[in-house]
């Protein structure tokens, strides 16, 4: 196998380009009916969204944390893609372009987070000016830092029944009474801390800026176990239009890693979300071009440190056995 290929062996080659159904695009749902402020910092926003749909590139002034109560979805953000299974959230900081795809029937959530100017992240959403003087600049740019850019966490059970519990009606519904702003605010104040408290996991997919390698990389993505060797994709994909070795060159140049090395991101964000749907692992395997479980949990446990049983187990409450 050549070096820059994965440790997956293919699936028989399709013929001729990928086609993947047509999309919807459909626009945010009001975004301005759900923006927090300093008053009402923490805001929620409850969605159903259909398979094939798609919701166009928009941002916000306000950060945003994405995860699904059922079904998965996958956002584009920044320079990266990442599948959303109900186990995982994406955060996404102020001013960030992003567009969501929905792969099954989702019941999307989204919470908005206040961020004072020039602070960035989700205990920032509670801060005043006191909690603010209280710290130097170097304290508040070193904290900030990590939430400056898009970052995927675990949903825990608190945070997922927390956010349930978030008012979600918009600001043209009648308004809240005193007596829900204050439970709001100890919802919020709960649902700030519990982010922050969040493990952040390494499971996104970097996307390049080159146009013929993003043609590629887009194809893997929709269909991953297609062809297991980059001089396969740079035949069978429409669009690229460069030699396999100039596409190794541009992974190393502009992903830093090789193509065998990024294609096992996308099987493995494609592995967690469907341990979401409860699928088991040998199936699993199967569907991503592997000849055995064991193989599988090879390179799962190469890429995490993990075994599938450990690595998906938030994925399927259960969690897999046998592994």
């Amino acid at each position: 196998m050549p070096a820059d290929a994965s440790q997956a062996p293919a699936k028989p080659a399709v013929k001729g380009p990928a086609t993947a159904p047509p999309r919807t695009a459909i626009a945010p749902l009001t975004p301005q009916l759900y923006a927090p402020s300093a008053g009402r910092p923490v805001r929620a926003k409850q969605r159903r969204l259909t398979p094939q749909q798609q919701v166009v590139p928009h941002r916000h002034a306000w950060a945003q944390v994405a995860f699904s109560i059922e079904g998965v979805t996958r956002l584009t953000a920044e320079n990266g893609t990442y599948l959303v299974p109900p186990s995982r959230a994406l955060w996404i900081p102020p001013g960030v372009e992003h567009a969501v795809t929905v792969l099954e029937d989702t019941l999307m959530v989204t919470l908005y987070l206040h961020q004072p100017p020039g602070r960035c992240g989700p205990g920032r959403a509670l801060d005043d000016d006191a909690a603010a003087a209280d710290r130097s600049e170097a304290d508040t740019a070193s904290a900030d830092a990590p939430w400056r850019h898009c970052r995927v966490l675990e949903v825990s059970d608190l945070l997922r029944a927390l956010a349930l519990q978030l008012d979600a009606r918009p600001d043209d519904a009648p308004a809240p009474t005193a007596a829900d702003l204050r439970r709001e605010a100890l919802l919020s104040a709960l649902v700030a801390d519990e982010l922050g408290r969040a493990r952040p996991v390494r499971l996104g997919i970097a996307l390049p800026r080159d146009k013929r390698l993003r043609a590629l990389c887009q194809a893997v993505i929709d269909e991953p176990a297609r062809h297991a060797t980059l001089a396969d994709w740079a035949q069978g994909v429409h669009g690229v239009g460069a030699s396999p070795r100039t596409l190794a060159r541009l992974f190393r140049d502009e992903l830093s890693t090789s193509f065998g090395r990024w294609r096992e991101q996308v099987l493995l964000a494609q592995a967690l979300a469907l341990a979401a749907r409860g699928r088991p692992v040998a199936l699993i395997a199967g569907e991503l071009g592997y000849a055995s479980a064991s193989a599988f949990t090879a390179m799962v446990r190469r890429t995490v440190g993990q075994p599938p049983s450990r690595f998906f187990a938030t994925s399927r409450g259960a969690g897999l056995q046998g592994l």
